[in-house]
């Protein structure tokens, strides 16, 4: 997932649009951890970038996209570009 959110919108509220971008994300993040993993696959892991639009976005954590989500909603932006790609994850091995 690629995208900018706009947050202005004539009839809807800004709080309404930022709890559906919310709802957004959690729905792609759902719909990518439900598909069948390849063999040798651990899990699905994320790489999430968040910021005022593409060339300024940071990389975050996914466990940081909703914190990125109320920052942006505390700063009034009328818009922001969040990025989430998943990748194959591995666990490591902890043998004690």
């Amino acid at each position: 997932m690629k995208k900018v959110f706009n947050l202005s919108h004539p009839k809807k509220k800004f709080a309404r649009l930022v709890d559906s971008v919310r709802s957004d994300v959690k729905k792609y993040l759902k719909r990518e951890r439900n598909k069948e993993l390849p063999e040798g696959v651990d899990y699905w892991d994320f790489d999430c970038k968040f910021g005022p639009n593409a060339e300024e976005a940071k990389v975050v954590h996914v466990s940081g996209i909703g914190k990125a989500i109320d920052e942006g909603e505390r700063q009034e932006l009328t818009s922001f570009y969040v990025e989430i790609l998943a990748k194959p994850g591995h666990r490591l091995n902890q043998s004690n």
